[in-house]
């Protein structure tokens, strides 16, 4: 309200323009989609004989004095050159602020260092991303999407400012449109899942599951919980092979789940792993996934598991157009 009580006017929305990686051509068309305040713009991405980028910023003279945003996907050490190169000099082109949109934070579970001589690359990443320069409007603001050990937010310097966004009201809003979203539980694969996601989750009940020793073996166990009868979604933020949400899954049918399904919001799948989770993969399909969700965060597995059960995709479009209006 104003000083007569009258309302105030709303703030006019950002007019952003949004670079992209190759990679993320199609998340970035999604986000555009879902604003007439945002504009795409591009790069041309090429390289030298010598295989060194040799990269090209399009309209750079025509973003001066406007808010700017690229779309990154670090999903090998082989393309971040390119992108922390377009990165750096994007704030430098006099541009009114410089939001960067990482949705997956790649090194995330490399954090510890357990025993000297441990290489934390969570930490150098974060000091890479830490160097952007500040741009006219002041540093960079860092969109992030379940960053994968809480700590990490810590290790960002003073010239960028992360926004730590979540995947998890993407599943809410999914569960809430399934024919048994009364049946559901919530099962964690360990405390660490538990700890992070459980507040947001709280209005479903919960299993949590742990990690025991066996001799030499680690084997999966309820800890808390009961998933007889029902239809129970495991939740984490990433997978890399998948052996814990399979082990899991058996644990919970064991026990009795009518169902069972999982969320993550990186589908990492290193080495085409995603295909252990294909009908075709088992003998009975009774003890398959019936639903497998991700994120587009890592957009070389969605292209991969695109029509493919049990897997579905949520997108982050419209959270990230959302975001750049912050």
């Amino acid at each position: 309200m104003g000083q007569n009580g009258e309302a105030q006017p709303l703030s006019p929305k950002k007019q952003v323009h949004l670079f992209y990686c190759v990679e993320c051509e199609d998340l970035a068309r999604k986000v555009a989609a879902h604003s007439d305040n945002i504009t795409l713009q591009s790069i041309n991405w090429r390289n030298f004989a010598d295989g060194w980028p040799n990269l090209y910023i399009n309209s750079a003279h025509d973003i001066r004095g406007q808010h700017v945003a690229f779309l990154a996907s670090f999903s090998s050490p082989g393309v971040v050159f390119e992108q922390i190169s377009v990165i750096y000099a994007l704030p430098r082109l006099f541009v009114a602020s410089f939001t960067l949109v990482l949705p997956f934070f790649p090194t995330g579970s490399f954090e510890r260092m357990e025993e000297e001589g441990d290489v934390a690359t969570a930490f150098t990443m974060a000091r890479i991303l830490s160097n952007i320069p500040i741009s006219r409007g002041g540093p960079t603001s860092l969109v992030i999407y379940d960053i994968h050990a809480l700590q990490e937010r810590f290790y960002f310097g003073d010239h960028v400012l992360p926004l730590f966004e979540t995947g998890i009201p993407l599943l809410k809003q999914r569960l809430d449109q399934l024919p048994d979203a009364d049946k559901i539980v919530v099962a964690f694969p360990d405390d660490g899942a538990w700890k992070r996601f459980h507040k947001q989750l709280d209005h479903f009940p919960m299993v949590v599951c742990a990690k025991v020793r066996e001799g030499d073996k680690r084997i999966v166990r309820i800890k808390e919980g009961n998933p007889a009868g029902f239809h129970v979604v495991i939740v984490d933020d990433l997978v890399q092979s998948g052996g814990t949400l399979i082990e899991c899954q058996k644990v919970l049918a064991a026990h009795g789940a009518a169902k069972v399904s999982a969320y993550v919001t990186h589908g990492v799948f290193p080495k085409g792993s995603w295909e252990r989770f294909t009908l075709k993969n088992y003998e009975n399909p009774e003890s398959a996934f019936s639903y497998f969700w991700i994120t587009d965060s890592c957009p070389n597995t969605v292209k991969a598991i695109a029509n493919k059960a049990p897997f579905e995709v949520l997108s982050l479009a419209g959270s990230i157009a959302d975001a750049l209006q912050i």
